[in-house]
C-alpha cells in the first residue's frame, strides 16, 4: 500500500457523494490533468499496526486490477495516512465516471428505455458480476447508484469488496443503507453467499423497465412482505432453518406472474427476472448462466442479420 498524502498529488475539486461509505470527492490527478474519484475511509489498527483484514481487502481490489475488466470500475491507487498509533486514512483513488444508472434512468425521456438498451445494461451488468464472482469477490450492495455508466453508454462496477471493508466503519455513520435490493437470506439474517449480488441485479433489472424501484419496504420484515406479494410465499422446506423470523408471521400468497409487475418486459426476460428472483439462492440462476439465458442469445442473432 502506498504511504504517503493523497493531497499532493490530487487536487479535490468537489463532493460528489456522501454514502455509508464516508465522503466521495471528484479530483483531478495534478500530473496527467485526468479525473479521479477520491473515497477516504478511517481504518482501525491492530496490535501490530496493520489494519490487517482492509489491507486484505485493498490488495483482493488491486488483484483485479491486472485484469483490467470493461464493466469494473479500475482502482487506480491507494494512500495510506496514520492519524495516529491506532488510526489511518486509507484513500481509495478509482477513475471518474460521471453518472450512475440512477441518474442515467431518471434522465430517460419518456417512456424510458428501449428494451435493446435494457438488455445492453443488463448484459454489462452481469458481465461484470461473473467477473468479480469468478474472483471470489462478492459485491454485496449492488444498487442503481453504484453502478456507473459512461457517456458512451458503458456499464462500470463501482463500491464492490468495499462492503466487508467498511463494516466496522459502519457504526460511525449515521446512512441507512438501502433495503430495496436485498435478497431474503439477507434480510432473514441467514447464511449468505454470492447469489446476493444476482437477487439485486434481478430488482435493478425490474426497475430499468419500471423506473422506479421494485421493492420499497420500510424495515426487513416490511421488505420481505413486499417480496412475498410478488414471488409468492416460498414453501416451508425452502424457509432456511437458521433464522428467528418464522414463516408463520407472513400471510399465504402465491407467486404473481412478471408481466403483473413489470408489463413492459418480454416473454424471454420475463423467464430470466423469475431465475433471479428466486427465494432459495441454491436456486438462483448464476450471473454466468444468466448471460448465457436466451433472453441475451436474441440480441446476438438479432446483430448478425443486421450486419
Amino acid at each position: 500500500m502506498a504511504h504517503g498524502t493523497t493531497t499532493i498529488q490530487y487536487e479535490r475539486l468537489a463532493e460528489i457523494g456522501g454514502g455509508a461509505y464516508g465522503t466521495v470527492y471528484k479530483a483531478r490527478d495534478i500530473e496527467s490533468g485526468q479525473f479521479v474519484a477520491l473515497k477516504s475511509m478511517r481504518v482501525q489498527m491492530d496490535n501490530n499496526g496493520l489494519p490487517t483484514s482492509t489491507v486484505r481487502e485493498v490488495a483482493l481490489l488491486k488483484r483485479l486490477e491486472q485484469f483490467d475488466h470493461p464493466n469494473v470500475l479500475r482502482l487506480m491507487d491507494v494512500c495510506a495516512t496514520p492519524r495516529s498509533e491506532q488510526e489511518t486514512k486509507v484513500t481509495l483513488v478509482f477513475e471518474h465516471v460521471d453518472q450512475d444508472l440512477k441518474t442515467y434512468l431518471e434522465k430517460a425521456p419518456a417512456p424510458g428505455l428501449a428494451p435493446e438498451r435494457i438488455k445492453d445494461l443488463m448484459r454489462q451488468v452481469l458481465c461484470g458480476l461473473a467477473f468479480l464472482h469468478s474472483n471470489r469477490v462478492m459485491h454485496r450492495d449492488l444498487k442503481p447508484e453504484n453502478i456507473l455508466v459512461t457517456s458512451q453508454g458503458q456499464v462500470k462496477l463501482a463500491d464492490f469488496g468495499l462492503a466487508r471493508m467498511y463494516s466496522c466503519h459502519m457504526a460511525l455513520t449515521p446512512v441507512v443503507v438501502t433495503l430495496w435490493y436485498r435478497p431474503p437470506e439477507v434480510l432473514l439474517q441467514s447464511s449468505y453467499a454470492s447469489p446476493v449480488d444476482v437477487w439485486s441485479c434481478g430488482c435493478i433489472f425490474a426497475e430499468m423497465f419500471k423506473r422506479k424501484p421494485l421493492f420499497c419496504g420500510q424495515s426487513e420484515v416490511d421488505q420481505l412482505g413486499k417480496i412475498f406479494e410478488v414471488i409468492g410465499l416460498p414453501p416451508e422446506e425452502e424457509w432456511p432453518s437458521d433464522v428467528t423470523l418464522s414463516r408463520e408471521h407472513f400471510p399465504p400468497c402465491s407467486a404473481r406472474p412478471p408481466t403483473d409487475f413489470v408489463p413492459e418486459i418480454d416473454e424471454q426476460g420475463a423467464r430470466l427476472l423469475l431465475e433471479m428472483l428466486t427465494f432459495d439462492p441454491a436456486k438462483r440462476i448464476s450471473a454466468l448462466n444468466a448471460l448465457n439465458h436466451p433472453y441475451f442469445c436474441n440480441q446476438e442473432t438479432l446483430t448478425q442479420t443486421q450486419s
